[in-house]
């Protein structure tokens, strides 16, 4: 039976053809340490490196107001930001209740070093969305100097509107991370109309790039401490990092495969006409419609014009764990059950009876007959 893979929220499959060539080619006549050799291939590997940074600059406008440093995945890229930025006593870090344990962790780490006050954006509980007014209030009265917001939700879908809630933030000159690991490659990102401080990305999710490639966007002027230290090939007598980017932020010998890799994807996105949201909000919309015929399906959605890729489910009578086993060995069905990494949203969606939620993410190719396959397991599944 053919595998339907509905797990592209936690990373997308499979890649394009284009990546996997490109990282077998540079695997097999490139994998030499860039920046460390001033022999020819050293130097051709370096040279790719470069050319990627300009291609993810080009990829949100961000040629003129950001640099963006390259880390192993958004996790290790999200500890680098709340590691480096200076904290007190006296700071107010908001945060949306959609954040993911590679934001909430390192922040519970920081809180617990250095004091401070983490509080959660509001939520209009009846279509879980974020409340704008109440959320300004909430600023007037508890002035932020941080704020940790992810772009989509990986539980529920749900595209945060980011941009109004960067523009109420900035009034207070609060510093803003956003988590684009679910939207950059499909939601379009403009660094110069977002006006965030940073924005971290995952190179193997919407990118469709591969593994151990992911970073950060950081705007011009923005100044956070180095947080990793090492080997950067350059100035090895010297104990301190060096002072200039990327160079202060990227120790260790680069994954010059995964670079390739991800250099390959954004060519892809460039080179491609597809409109990959259109394509992914088609199959979203057309899977609740039918879900929403069986009165024992629980969905957990937010509203429409800000939902895309990602369907998140119960089916009564059933943990969802169950449903995700059955899904897999009955009918070659791949999803992702349980909390996600997600620890906050879950107490608006009241799912703990159910041990979470069955999550359905689709991706670039996925396909109508792929949903359809997941529509009838399901009604199968309800019926016993």
């Amino acid at each position: 039976m053919k595998l339907i893979y509905l797990d592209n929220g936690a990373t997308t499959f499979p890649k394009p053809e284009k990546v996997y060539q490109a990282m077998d080619d540079v695997n097999r006549n490139l994998a030499v340490n860039a920046g460390r050799g001033s022999y020819d291939l050293a130097k051709k590997a370096t040279g790719l490196i470069d050319e990627t940074r300009t291609k993810m600059l080009s990829l949100v406008n961000g040629e003129q107001v950001a640099d963006v440093i390259f880390a192993p995945s958004a996790t290790i890229a999200l500890n680098m930001i709340i590691g480096g930025l200076d904290w007190s006593e006296n700071d107010i870090c908001f945060v949306s209740p959609f954040e993911h344990n590679a934001v909430m962790r390192p922040l519970k780490k920081a809180q617990d070093e250095n004091k401070f006050e983490i509080k959660q954006l509001p939520v209009i509980r009846e279509n879980m969305t974020i409340d704008l007014e109440k959320m300004e209030y909430l600023f007037s009265v508890s002035n932020p100097t941080k704020l940790f917001i992810t772009h989509i939700s990986n539980v529920t879908g749900y595209i945060l509107p980011v941009k109004q809630i960067v523009k109420i933030a900035k009034k207070y000159n609060c510093k803003v991370i956003i988590d684009a690991s679910q939207s950059l490659g499909l939601i379009d990102i403009d660094l110069i109309n977002m006006q965030a401080d940073f924005v971290v990305f995952a190179g193997h999710k919407n990118m469709y790039g591969p593994f151990g490639i992911g970073g950060f966007y950081m705007r011009k002027g923005e100044k956070i401490n180095p947080f990793i230290a090492g080997g950067t090939g350059s100035d090895s007598l010297n104990l301190n990092m060096p002072s200039s980017i990327p160079g202060m932020f990227e120790p260790s010998s680069p994954n010059i495969v995964a670079v390739a890799g991800l250099n390959a994807a954004a060519d892809v996105i460039k080179e491609e006409s597809v409109d990959y949201f259109k394509h992914e909000k088609g199959l979203t919309d057309y899977l609740i419609s039918e879900l929403n015929k069986n009165r024992n399906v629980v969905m957990y959605l937010p509203p429409k014009d800000a939902h895309v890729g990602i369907v998140a489910f119960n089916i009564k009578g059933y943990k969802a764990s169950d449903v995700g086993m059955i899904l897999d060995e009955d009918y070659s069905i791949a999803v992702r059950t349980g909390y996600h990494c997600a620890p906050l949203v879950h107490e608006y969606l009241a799912d703990t009876d159910y041990v979470g939620v069955v999550r359905a993410s689709l991706g670039r190719y996925t396909t109508k007959d792929d949903v359809d396959r997941l529509i009838m397991a399901v009604e199968e599944i309800d019926e016993g």
